[in-house]
């Protein structure tokens, strides 16, 4: 049995691993940006519940504070951001910025020393740092950023391992299976593998990256080979 805190657990990705490792018998902690729907999430799948905006990193220290020893730490919080440079929305931009990066960071140094020689640290980022789109100049920044994050941090706490996944088009997540058919079915059709990726495929990911002690510092894209078409 683990000690498991998922950073950004009420919904996606997020959500569907604290649920599976819960299932599989670890103690989970998940965390949200409001209270009353992080602890009815957190009673729905057995694991309990801290309110944690990471877009406001000085209160992640007291949201914290009675988090005890982590052996596995996942930070999936994320945002959605459409941003531009011909209309850039600077509020916006630093917003995303600390949630992903300084955020991030800091549940990591509010943490430290709860984490011990065999834990392990996944961050999320994202396939729009490799390919950008329309609207994706803070998401790609930051993605990218993650990188940086995950390479500085594997030093700083070694022998802790960190690592990262880069999902690409997740077709049953929340964001896009909503989407029209017709968008879906071309991103399909560029990709190798000729579907994509699955929340489930992710969370596997995640697990392979937590649990395999000869991976550190490493970004796994889960994108079906989608950067090749």
């Amino acid at each position: 049995m683990n000690s498991v805190v998922v950073i950004g657990g009420t919904s996606g990705i997020g959500r569907e691993f604290a649920r599976w490792r819960a299932e599989r018998g670890d103690t989970v902690v998940i965390t949200g940006r409001d209270a009353h729907r992080t602890d009815t999430i957190a009673k729905e799948i057995g694991a309990r519940g801290l309110a944690l905006d990471l877009a406001r990193p000085r209160d992640i220290a007291p949201a914290l504070a009675d988090v005890g020893r982590v052996d596995h730490l996942v930070i999936a919080g994320v945002a959605r951001d459409d941003n531009r440079v011909a209309s850039y929305d600077i509020e916006a931009a630093v917003q995303l910025v600390t949630l992903k990066l300084v955020g991030y960071t800091e549940v990591v140094h509010v943490l430290r020393d709860r984490l011990h020689d065999d834990s392990a640290i996944v961050l999320f980022g994202g396939q729009a740092k490799e390919r950008p789109y329309p609207g994706a100049t803070t998401v790609a920044t930051v993605n990218a950023g993650v990188t940086g994050l995950v390479h500085t941090l594997a030093v700083e706490l070694a022998p802790v391992r960190v690592n990262a996944v880069h999902p690409g088009v997740v077709g049953d997540s929340p964001y896009w299976r909503d989407k029209p058919e017709e968008v879906r079915a071309g991103l399909r059709a560029r990709t190798p593998t000729g579907r994509l990726a699955t929340m489930a495929e992710v969370v596997d990911a995640v697990d392979f990256l937590l649990r395999n002690g000869g991976v550190n510092a490493v970004g796994l894209s889960v994108d079906g080979g989608w950067l090749l078409g």
